[in-house]
C-alpha cells in the first residue's frame, strides 16, 4: 500500500507540473506547428513550385529543412530571409 500511495503522488505531481506549465501559457504562445510545405510556401511567396526547387539546387533561396525526402521551411526562417534581400 504505501508504494502505491508514493507513485499516485508522483502522478498527482506530474499531473499538477503540467497543470501549472498549461495555465503560464497565455495567448501569445504558439502552438501550431510553423513549417510549410513547398506548396504553401510558393503560395506565400506568390512565385512557383519550380523556383523553389531551383533555389535550393543553387542554395541562394530561404533555409530549409530535410526530414528524410520532405522538404519543410520554417516560418520564422523565412521571413528572416524575405528581411534580409529586400531593397530600397
Amino acid at each position: 500500500m504505501p508504494g502505491q500511495i508514493r507513485a499516485r503522488r508522483g502522478i498527482a505531481g506530474l499531473l499538477t507540473a503540467i497543470a501549472a506549465h498549461l495555465l503560464r501559457m497565455d495567448a501569445t504562445t504558439q502552438i501550431t506547428p510553423t513549417f510549410l510545405t513547398q506548396r504553401e510556401l510558393s503560395e506565400l511567396l506568390r512565385m512557383p513550385e519550380r523556383t523553389l526547387e531551383d533555389w535550393r539546387l543553387m542554395q541562394t533561396g530561404p533555409p530549409y529543412i530535410k526530414l528524410g525526402r520532405l522538404v519543410r521551411y520554417d516560418v520564422q526562417d523565412v521571413f528572416t530571409w524575405v528581411r534580409e534581400h529586400r531593397h530600397g
